[in-house]
């Protein structure tokens, strides 16, 4: 016969089990025996995988008491693990706040306006809301993880404040257990990247290498960190006071890092790289080149950027596009690799820039002299940077390059020769590969 749900004194005596905001509750008063009536959704429970989600808990947490309360409760209350689970992550949060690094909590407090943080017992007196706030502002949790994070906590607070309304459910324990061991108990916490690692990197006595562990820490950290590695490696790479050695490997760095960098940084970058240049100061091209590898060339000043490359346009007409300049040509066309390509050119400078680039390409009829067997002669060194310039900015430069088919000095160039028709062709062929 199916029993209901008693408590057994030792005495023998049989009464009704206690029961707590609707829901059956095993007594705890000393000396009681007590028989314990599992929730009826414990099958659903089990078969929904929660037990084995919760092998994934971190050894360290495996160990203490919390969780263990945790398994015992999922059997006879679903409600209690859960808001018990969610108490577990905040505490694992408050933790990790602490391991990443209290300058970090302090700026990013400041800055998403927070409660202040100067001292470890600031974090403890954190609310459960700041504490997902915090450490999504922190870096600790993605934006996915943090609303998650956060629906979970409005799910307990329904737990714990209407429970004569609201019992968990099934859907309830999967949401929270998969929201909290997954995103915070499952993983180990993380020292954040300092400016000083990097700092030591590209002061190294020989050309500095990324560590692949670096570019990953970097990755994960915060805005604000990245921010400020960022302003670090800018002022060195382009700083008069520091050796060359540690200038090319700010620079290098910068490269590097700036694959990793979120685009809410590189504008905030862009800002600070515009204010320590001014607003009117003509760009240098050691700023450029900079400026370039970091990302944040596009969104300095237009004005700014014309000048630079109206100035550069001019460089490149001195030397001009003939093929006899060919000594010239390699070190020109590198120098505008190095200025970002075709990305940052405002565009008048880039169609004259690119015009002059396939007046070089196609070069100019061959068949005399010493090159009597060759049908065009054009520039050895400048036209495969040239097609390089291309394939890089594919979508910038189709367009203008098929506009330029009817410009009447490209068209005088093509009508010279077939050959040279099928080399203008070639860079069209590119722009569309």
């Amino acid at each position: 016969m199916k029993k209901t749900a008693v408590e057994v004194s030792r005495a023998g005596s049989m009464e009704p089990a206690k029961r707590r905001n609707g829901r059956t509750n095993v007594a705890n008063e000393p000396g009681s025996e007590v028989a314990v009536i599992v929730h009826p959704d414990v099958e659903v429970i089990q078969d929904s995988g929660l037990p084995e989600l919760m092998s994934r808990i971190r050894p360290q947490w495996q160990s203490k008491g919390l969780i263990e309360r945790v398994r015992r409760l999922m059997a006879v209350d679903p409600s209690s693990a859960c808001q018990r689970l969610l108490n577990a992550a905040i505490a694992d949060l408050r933790e990790k706040i602490n391991i990443a690094g209290l300058d970090i909590a302090r700026d990013a407090a400041k800055a998403s306006k927070l409660p202040s943080v100067e001292r470890p017992e600031d974090i403890e007196n954190y609310s459960t809301h700041n504490i997902i706030e915090l450490s999504y502002r922190m870096g600790l949790l993605s934006r996915p993880e943090w609303r998650r994070l956060s629906r979970s906590y409005e799910i307990r607070r329904d737990l714990e404040h209407e429970d004569s309304e609201y019992e968990a459910g099934v859907e309830d324990c999967v949401y929270i257990f998969k929201t909290c061991i997954e995103a915070v108990l499952s993983r180990d916490p993380v020292t954040l990247i300092r400016v000083s690692e990097v700092k030591k990197v590209i002061e190294t006595a020989g050309p500095a290498t990324a560590d692949p562990s670096l570019v990953e820490d970097y990755q994960h950290a915060p805005d604000s960190r990245q921010l400020e590695i960022g302003k670090f490696l800018f002022s060195t790479a382009t700083s008069d006071d520091e050796p060359d050695l540690v200038r090319q490997n700010a620079f290098t760095m910068t490269g590097i890092l700036a694959e990793v960098t979120r685009p809410a940084v590189t504008v905030e970058l862009a800002k600070h790289v515009q204010d320590k240049i001014g607003r009117r100061t003509p760009l240098t091209e050691l700023q450029v080149r900079v400026a370039s590898a970091s990302g944040v060339l596009p969104y300095l000043r237009k004005p700014q950027r014309r000048a630079f490359f109206a100035a550069f346009l001019e460089q490149l007409n001195r030397i001009g596009h003939h093929w006899s300049s060919t000594t010239a040509h390699g070190d020109l066309l590198r120098k505008l690799q190095e200025f970002g390509g075709l990305q940052a050119i405002p565009d008048q400078e880039l169609r004259e820039i690119l015009k002059w680039m396939v007046l070089l390409y196609v070069g100019e009829p061959g068949g005399r002299g010493m090159g009597v067997n060759r049908k065009v002669f054009y520039s050895n060194s400048g036209a495969p940077l040239v097609a390089s310039i291309i394939q890089d900015a594919q979508e910038i430069a189709r367009p203008i390059l098929i506009e330029l088919g009817s410009d009447k000095d490209v068209q005088r160039a093509c009508t010279q020769s077939t050959y040279i028709e099928r080399r203008y062709q070639d860079l069209l062929d590119i722009a569309e590969s």
